[in-house]
Formats: structure tokens, C-alpha cells, sequence
């Protein structure tokens, strides 16, 4: 496909498939958002976009901007990512969930020219911006659009090198990366899934891909979405993932595939079995993390399978590695082999080739002249971190893999310092910085610590200012926690200590607090402080 944007793409299938749906909105979505039940055709998805680009356009935004939109899993997402793609303009997706002191640094690091938030936000983001130093004009998507106060910049060329989108990511050193995604990277994307085939074989003009991953993330964003309009099917966008009514709304939307996350199979499975079970339309599930206990005993009883993948934010469908043909290996950590158009080597730690069955990192490529196809383009002002990722021109992912003689790669651990936590990445280093905040605390590291139903869950190990602590005081710790990051961040789990392990420079020792963590839980001096995660309205 010859497109050089998102938008071009998308209205060239809208100009050929018309009133065929584009975008469902379930009763149970609209009634969270308080919008409307609707299936929105092309057409009616080209008028909204047109009438957004007009009105920014007039305002006197274009390329070079940056604009963040905290709108969730709605249509106007879509609405204004698109109109705003056409005029070279690139969107910041803001995760809800995001607090304070995240959207403080987001809004500075970005340096977003506009923000555009869910009215029940508005304020918090008002706020964000002027703890931050910023005079950025925050609305509403109804509202009025505020003049750009600054130019576009003359004389750039919206084309598949320019900037689409940027997306935050969890850092291991410290404050999250914002990773440049290119017009490229959106459309390789949809290329990578309408033409893979084997197990995940779209078809054209007739899919319902259903998920409810949300569109800050690459997954739903550049792949769901690029998917549907590669091949002209329609988005289902759910809000979040329900248990209690998934089935319902597969079954009501017609979905073909569905999107998982690892978490959701666990939960599934976990409701008593019904003469429904199979009574769907889906013919494959795509996603990542399913528990290999459970991997073939859902395929047997739902009647579709669930296909494994790799990728990152950072590689985008350029470097994934999908099981999307046989022998998938179901029961263990497999999620595919390498295929044709992506390198892929396992190292030990001086960079040197592993053999098969033996652990490594994980470094890939895409073949061909252009190593970086379908990748990022780079991390937002930290072109050292981009280059020692792509040090001796493969990209290391921090994956632990093993490859078997066949070439499948099973997933071992994570080498960076990364809590993976129902599928969100949580740096370590993050939450510190945070936590240290707390006007009680004199230090505190985090680290991973297994959980049954969530894979990681965020342990903190905290050495207080003066006094003992208490239950009280961990749950005063998260409550104050639940106000400056997002809940999925805050610890789960929290121990107070003395002293913590830490280098001859004070700097941390990572290898020991995991050992740390062991210990204490081990020990019972951890303080329980799940139920008090919750997601905020």
C-alpha cells in the first residue's frame, strides 16, 4: 500500500467502503461514557474527521505541533487523532490513569502545544501544566479551540518518515521514555497483520476485531486500529475488560477476533462452564501472556485459538515474532519463530551468540537494507539511550529468551528493571522517584514480586523518615500514592526497613532488593495493601 500517512489511508478506505461500520460503541461502553450505542460507518468517520481537521486548521495548527489527548477509548480519539494526522500534527495519548506528578512531567517533556481531556480531568490537567511551568491551553474536546501559540513549522514534508504520534513508555533509569512513532510505523503495522496469514489471517471487508486494550497503547492504537482500516473491518472499542460481560458483548458484536492480554484467558476460564461457551463468531484470539497451564484447556473448551506474540512499543510490527503457524508449542512460554522479514539472535551478556536451548537477551532487526523498518524512530530528546539500544545495529530488547533448535522462542524473564503488571510495564525507578516524595519517606526501592492472578505485582520496601511503620501508615503511604500515579504503579505490597542494600556510590544494589523482597515476604513483614489499589473515575 502506497499511503504516506495515517489519514490518506484511512480515506482511502473510507472512499471505497462507504457506509460499511467502521467503529462500534457497545450499550455497556456508552453507558460508562455516557455516549451514544452506535455503529459509525466510514462515511459518517470521514464527515467528524473533515470537521475536526477544518477547525484546527483555522486555529493555525500543523506540523511541528504535538497535541495530548487524555479521551480514552472513545470515537473522539479517533476523531481528532485522524483530522490532526492530516494536517502533520502528531498526538500525545495520555493514559487516564496518569496522576499529578506523571502528567506534570508529560506535559513538560512532550511540550505539547495543546491539551484535550475528558471534562472531569480538566482541572487536574490545568494543574499539571502550571506545576510544570507551562502556559498550555488545556480543553475539552466540545470546546472552542484555543489559537495555536506558537507556528507550525513551514516547510516540512508530511510523509511516512513524519512524526504520527509519540508514546510514553516505562524507563528503567528513570523518568518514562516518549518513543517518536512515524507515519511508517502506524502503517507497516496494519501492512504486518493484513498480510501475515497462517492463524491470524484477516480477511478483507468483513472483520469485527473487538478489544479492550486501550488506545494509549501501541497494541489497540497501531494495531488494532491500523488492522481495521487495512482491510476494511470494524473496531469494536470496549472501555476495559468486564469478566462479567465479555461474553455478551462478543456475542452482540459479532466480533471475529478478539484481543487479549494475558490476565483476561486466566479470568475467563475461571467462570463455570455453560452450553454458550462456543456460541460466538470468533475465530482467533491475538494478544500475549496467557497462562500455559491454562493455554490449551481455553482453546478446547471456547473453540478458538490464542495466538502468542512478541513486540514492544519500540519495535512496533517491525521487529515482532508471532506463533501465528504450527508447531505453536501451546503449554509453555513459546510466541513463535522469526519470520522471513525479521532478524532475530539471542547474546549473553558480552554480546556473543548463545546456542539453542541456552537464555540470552533477545535482539532483533528487520531485514533488509533498512534494519529499522517499521521501528521507532527514537526516544524524545535521549539520543543516547536511542543509540545504545541499537548498539551494533540490532535493537536489544532487555528480553530474556531461549530458542529451541527450530527456532521458537520461549519467553525466560525480563533482563531490565521492569514490573510487569497485567500487562503494563511499570518502572521501578518511576515509582521511587515518586514515593520519595512522601514527606514520611527517607528512601524506597521497588521491585517485582510474583502474583497469582496479575503475573508481578509493585512490592516497595521503604525506610522511613523517623518512627516505625505501621499498617496504617502503608496505607496512608498508598492512599497518598493513588493521588500522584496511576493505581496500577502504587504498591501492592509494602515492608518498612532500616536500611537498604546500596552501593558504595548510594546508588541502589537491584540484584539484592529482589533478594530483599524474597526475604521479607518470606517472613511475613510485608504489609498487604492490594485492596486499596483501585482505578479512579
Amino acid at each position: 500500500m502506497s499511503q504516506n500517512t495515517v489519514f490518506q489511508r484511512f480515506s482511502e478506505t473510507a472512499q471505497r467502503r462507504g457506509k460499511a461500520p467502521f467503529l462500534q460503541v457497545m450499550q455497556e461502553t456508552a453507558q460508562i461514557y455516557g455516549i451514544p450505542a452506535e455503529e459509525i460507518s466510514y462515511t459518517e468517520m470521514a464527515a467528524r474527521v473533515g470537521l475536526r481537521a477544518q477547525g484546527f486548521a483555522r486555529a493555525g495548527y500543523g506540523a511541528g505541533h504535538r497535541v495530548g489527548l487524555l479521551l480514552q477509548n472513545r470515537p473522539v480519539f479517533l476523531e481528532i487523532w485522524l483530522a490532526l494526522n492530516s494536517l502533520g500534527v502528531s498526538v500525545v495519548p495520555i493514559n487516564p490513569d496518569l496522576r499529578l506528578a506523571e502528567l506534570e512531567y508529560l506535559a513538560q517533556h512532550s511540550e505539547m502545544v495543546l491539551a484535550i481531556v475528558l471534562p472531569e480531568r480538566l482541572e487536574e490537567m490545568q494543574q499539571a501544566a502550571a506545576n510544570a511551568g507551562l502556559s498550555l491551553p488545556v480543553i475539552c474536546a466540545t470546546d472552542a479551540l484555543p489559537v495555536a501559540r506558537c507556528p507550525a513549522s513551514a516547510g516540512l514534508t508530511i510523509d511516512r518518515a513524519h512524526e504520527c504520534a509519540l508514546l510514553y513508555t516505562s524507563g528503567t533509569t528513570g523518568q518514562p521514555k516518549g518513543c517518536i512513532l512515524s507515519n511508517e510505523y502506524f502503517l507497516h503495522c496494519g501492512d504486518w497483520y493484513a498480510r501475515t496469514g497462517g492463524h491470524i489471517g484477516l480477511r478483507q471487508d468483513c472483520e469485527r476485531m473487538l478489544t479492550p486494550l486501550p488506545v494509549f497503547h501501541m497494541n489497540a492504537m497501531a494495531v488494532s486500529v491500523m488492522a481495521m482500516i487495512s482491510v476494511g473491518g470494524c473496531l469494536i472499542l470496549l472501555d476495559r475488560f468486564h469478566p462479567s460481560s465479555w461474553w455478551q458483548s462478543v456475542r452482540e458484536s459479532g466480533a471475529t477476533v478478539v484481543h487479549y492480554l494475558g490476565v483476561m484467558p486466566t479470568m475467563l476460564s475461571g467462570a463455570v462452564p455453560s452450553d454458550d461457551d462456543r456460541r460466538h463468531s470468533v475465530r482467533f484470539g491475538f494478544g500475549a501472556g496467557v497462562d500455559k497451564k491454562l493455554h490449551a484447556s481455553f482453546e478446547q473448551r471456547f473453540g478458538f485459538p490464542l495466538i502468542e506474540a512478541w513486540a514492544m512499543t519500540e519495535t512496533g510490527s517491525g521487529g515482532v515474532i508471532c506463533a501465528y503457524d504450527e508447531p505453536r508449542k501451546i503449554g509453555t512460554s513459546c510466541f513463535g519463530r522469526a519470520a522471513p522479514e525479521v532478524e532475530a539472535r539471542v547474546v549473553d551478556d558480552a554480546g556473543r551468540d548463545v546456542s539453542a536451548g541456552l537464555p540470552g537477551e533477545l535482539l532483533v532487526r528487520h531485514a533488509g537494507q533498512n534494519p529499522r523498518y517499521g521501528f521507532f524512530s527514537g526516544y524524545l530528546k535521549n539520543q543516547q539511550a536511542t543509540d545504545e539500544v541499537w548498539a551494533g545495529g540490532w535493537f536489544h530488547t532487555g528480553d530474556i529468551v531461549q530458542r529451541d533448535a527450530d527456532g521458537s522462542f520461549h519467553f525466560v524473564d525480563r533482563k531490565k528493571n521492569v514490573i510487569r503488571r497485567s500487562g503494563e510495564n511499570i518502572a521501578a525507578v518511576e515509582v521511587e522517584t515518586i514515593l520519595n516524595r512522601h514527606p514520611d519517606i527517607r528512601m524506597v526501592a521497588a521491585a517485582a514480586t510474583p502474583d497469582e492472578m496479575r503475573g508481578d505485582e509493585v512490592a516497595a520496601v521503604i525506610v522511613l523518615k523517623a518512627g516505625t511503620g505501621t499498617a496504617e501508615t502503608a496505607a496512608e503511604i498508598v492512599r497518598w500514592g493513588l493521588e500522584q500515579m496511576a493505581y496500577y504503579k502504587v504498591p501492592g505490597w509494602i515492608s518498612f526497613v532500616e536500611d537498604l542494600p546500596l552501593t558504595a556510590t548510594q546508588k541502589i544494589l537491584r540484584g539484592k532488593v529482589k533478594d530483599l523482597v524474597e526475604t521479607l515476604m518470606q517472613q511475613g513483614r510485608f504489609h498487604d495493601t492490594r485492596a486499596l489499589k483501585r482505578r479512579r473515575a
